[in-house]
This record gives C-alpha cells, structure tokens and sequence, in this order.
C-alpha cells in the first residue's frame, strides 16, 4: 500500500502562517493519533553547525513541542555529537551552539539533551539484524525515549546524495562510535591533478588523517574514518568519495540505524524543503541554495517522506543565480533530471530508500495529499 505524505507550500495569508500550516498539516496528517501521555518523546533535530544559517528555524520545532505537551507529552531535542572538528563534537559545545542558533527552552518550550553524552559515549546497542550493521550504536537520550519524532532538513549530502529523514535518524542518532560504524566504507579519494595544495583538509580533519605533501593532499587511511569533512569542504573538487560503492553502502547502513531508532517506538516525520542547500548542515558554512523554497511534508512513513521529498526538488526549477547546481548546468549545458546526482555524482541517495523498504522501515510507493 501507498503511504500518505502530506504537503503544503509556503503560501501563505492573513490569518495563516507558516507555523499555523505546520500545525494543521501534522493534525491533518494523524499526529494526535499518537498516545503521548507521560511518555518521553525525542525530537531529532539538527541544530545546525556554527556559522551555518540552513538548519530549521526553531519557531517550527516549538510548534511541535507545544502540540505535544498539549497531548500529555515530556519532549526534549536531541542530537548527537560529531565525528569531525566543529562546535558539535562533545555536549559542552553542542549545548553552546544549540542554544546560540536559538535552541532554547525560551525560544522552542523545552530543553535540550545531546543523546549520547559528553564525549559521545553514552550508547546503547539495538540490534536488528542488519547485514551491515547488526548491532547499531544509538545516543542514550534517544534509545531511550518511548517516541521518536523527526524534523528533517531536506537538502544535498555529499556522500549520501541527499539529506532527509533517514540521513537525521540514522546518522544522526548514532553514537560517536556508531557514525565510525557507518563511516568505516566511506572513505574519501583525493584526484591530485585537482588539487591545489591549499591545506584546508589538513587543517579540519579531526583525526590527522590528511596531508599536504609535495602540494598535493595525501589521506592516511589507517587514520581516515570516512567522515567525509574533506569532501565537503574541498572548493576544487578535489576530495571526492571513494566510489558509488561506499555511497550505496554508507545509505543502507543508514537506514539500518534508523531502523534501530525506530523499533518498537511510534514514531512521526516533518521535512523542511526550505534553504535547500548543495550539502549537510554539519559544516560551519551553507552555499547557496540551489531550488526555491518549496515547503513542508510530514508523514508517518520517513521512506515515503523521502521518496517524496526528493520527487518534489526533481521537478522544481534550479535557481537561475550564483549556486553550485546552476554553474554545473551552465558548465555542462544540460541539466540531469536528478539534481542530487548532478550536485554528487559519485553518490547514489535511491539505494538508502530502497534498501529502507527493503528491511521493513517504510515504502518509497506513496500518495501525496497537498494541502
């Protein structure tokens, strides 16, 4: 069967905003079908690196908050802490820049817990049998909780294609132990007649495993985790992923992470097609977006969600100004169908959906009910 996807555009009216349209899409959608009385409830959210301006506004994660306190709810926003250099890397930072992009208790109505702890330790191990990842390593805060709620930044990835609801829960709730886990195939490749010796890999590789030598960047892959900090930040595009192997391989141990987060629990998934950005919100920078806005999904089916997510992007028109997406199709002549490949080639963003729906989290058959 198709699962439900709701949507509604960014149009918006007197006496409807945008936070009254996120209220009535998620009602609309059977969030109040979940019992949420007394239960702990985890909203996976991204904060959003320093310096970075794309993650979700908190205005729309208070409104979540305030529904689910309404229906007898203890939520509480979550995340874990980063493999790479950053101000995410452990709680004290993480709390910090949470607080600082306005994630608050006075902005959002609740507090803030990094779900796997100070240094990224606290864990708990969820087994789901996974051919690639039998025993995922998930941040306490969230293994815990009795509901999972997502709300998902929908935008490119530079190894996973793009990033939605299974990129949030699945990389995002592992411990630090756990995103080594998924990284460990993903490895990077450096093509030295690209690179420019400029050592801004060197400089942001958080496990020294990247050198300039000889003005060429050479990666030690005894100490490489495949993290992919490099990739990101490389403006010459010299620092790519290993292959569409590891990009096919890193997706289905995500969705093999989010199948742990999710077992056993209700669990429900808003997307934000907005500030649609080449790459993650886990560098301290976002390049120009590359789609205009388009607006808000939600659905029980994270799947679906991202099937759907990904659908609507396809079809939108690439912003004709400064963005990578528009240089690449004026470079190239032509534009691909799949703007995400386009953005990545190297990537492949369909086999984490297939590979969801093929171990039982979700569908990629859905039915888009607009409103």
């Amino acid at each position: 069967m198709a699962s439900k996807v709701y949507f509604t555009s960014l149009r918006t009216s007197p006496g409807s905003n945008l936070l009254q349209k996120l209220e009535r899409m998620v009602k609309r959608a059977g969030f109040e079908t979940i019992d949420f009385k007394d239960k702990y409830v985890a909203i996976k959210i991204h904060f959003g690196e320093y310096g970075n301006m794309a993650y979700i506004r908190p205005n729309y994660a208070a409104v979540i908050v305030r529904l689910i306190k309404e229906l007898g709810g203890k939520p509480f926003l979550t995340d874990a802490n980063t493999l790479y250099t950053g101000s995410r890397s452990n709680a004290v930072d993480h709390l910090h820049t949470a607080m600082v992009n306005g994630f608050n208790p006075i902005a959002t109505g609740c507090d803030v817990i990094i779900a796997d702890g100070l240094r990224g330790k606290d864990e708990r191990i969820v087994k789901v049998d996974g051919e690639y990842c039998p025993e995922p390593k998930i941040g306490a805060a969230i293994a815990e909780a009795d509901i999972v709620i997502s709300l998902n930044h929908f935008k490119g990835h530079e190894q996973a294609g793009f990033g939605g609801a299974l990129k949030n829960l699945g990389m995002g709730s592992g411990s630090v132990a756990g995103k080594l886990d998924m990284h460990s195939t993903a490895q990077p490749r450096i093509e030295l007649e690209k690179c420019i010796g400029c050592r801004i890999c060197e400089k942001n590789c958080n496990h020294d495993a990247v050198h300039v030598v000889d003005k060429k960047a050479v990666i030690d892959y005894d100490k490489c985790v495949g993290c992919g900090q490099c990739v990101a930040l490389c403006k010459s595009e010299a620092a790519l992923p290993g292959s569409t192997e590891s990009s096919v391989v890193l997706n289905c141990k995500i969705a093999e992470y989010a199948k742990a987060v999710l077992k056993d629990k209700p669990n429900f998934h808003v997307s934000f097609i907005m500030n649609v950005s080449p790459e993650c919100d886990c560098w301290g920078h976002n390049d120009a977006a590359v789609v205009p806005d388009l607006g808000m999904a939600c659905s029980f089916d994270p799947v679906a969600l991202d099937q759907a997510c990904a659908e609507i992007v396809n079809a939108a028109p690439t912003l004709q100004t400064d963005n990578s997406l528009h240089d690449k199709e004026h470079a190239h002549g032509h534009c691909e169908h799949d703007k995400f490949h386009h953005l990545h080639p190297d990537t492949d963003w369909e086999s984490g959906l297939k590979y969801g729906e093929k171990i039982g989290i979700g569908t990629r058959t859905y039915e888009l009910v607009k409103m």
